[in-house]
């Protein structure tokens, strides 16, 4: 039932999140500066962008020279970024909680996933699967909320569970209820150690002075304490 809620909240999303994602605060000033960050030079490189969205990252990607696939789990964000990326790269629905099969083993040299793994409650078959498709020594980059910032947010009293929650996101027009699921630090970085990487670098972000310009009250806060986590994992 989770998964369906998840989806459908998407669908209704979908288009002003594709309006607003290119100066959304925490999309522009925060999540995909710090993510990219955690990227070599992409000129050249074949990237699976798993939950695109509308097709933000991809759009960057390739203008930067990456060939890139991207998948959605939201038919919609899909045809959002087929749109917003007319004849380059390659874009369909999948749900990433099954596996890949359409992807070659050992065909990319890099996943990219941004805040999208918290709607997934095992990440292994997940990570599993990006592993396969990974090359030798590419790179897994992943950004998601932070562990203690979800704790404090949803006032859990189970840290050390993985927990179904939800909350009403108001930054998208119409108030949107979002499902998802919490986790605990460990469950963040077991699921990548057990399945074949090593953790690179991890970045606990800062927001962009930009930010300020558009949220100085959200601002300040993620100058206190992180919402976000960025992680780099190498396929060993």
């Amino acid at each position: 039932m989770t998964k369906e809620k998840i989806l459908a909240a998407y669908e209704e999303l979908a288009e002003s999140y594709n309006h607003l994602i290119d100066h959304k605060p925490h999309n522009a000033y925060y999540d995909r500066p710090n993510t990219l960050e955690l990227l070599p030079d992409v000129r050249g490189k074949n990237i699976l962008d798993a939950a695109c969205g509308p097709g933000k990252y991809a759009e960057i990607l390739i203008s930067k020279g990456a060939s890139v696939t991207g998948t959605d789990f939201s038919p919609r964000m899909i045809q959002y970024a087929k749109k917003r990326n007319p004849n380059h790269g390659d874009f369909f629905v999948h749900d990433l909680t099954q596996p890949l099969h359409m992807l070659k083993d050992q065909s990319y040299d890099i996943v990219l996933c941004a805040l999208a793994m918290h709607y997934i409650a095992d990440w292994n078959p997940t990570i599993s699967e990006f592993h396969r498709i990974l090359k030798s020594g590419g790179l897994l980059v992943l950004s998601i909320e932070h562990p203690f910032f979800e704790y404090l947010f949803f006032k859990s009293e189970k840290y050390f569970e993985i927990e179904p929650v939800h909350c009403t996101w108001n930054g998208f027009g119409k108030p949107t209820e979002v499902h998802s699921f919490r986790r605990p630090l460990d469950q963040c970085l077991i699921p990548l150690t057990d399945n074949g990487f090593y953790i690179d670098k991890l970045v606990e972000p800062k927001p962009l002075p930009e930010f300020r310009n558009h949220d100085p009250k959200h601002y300040e806060e993620l100058n206190r304490f992180p919402a976000f986590m960025c992680i780099r994992a190498v396929k060993k």
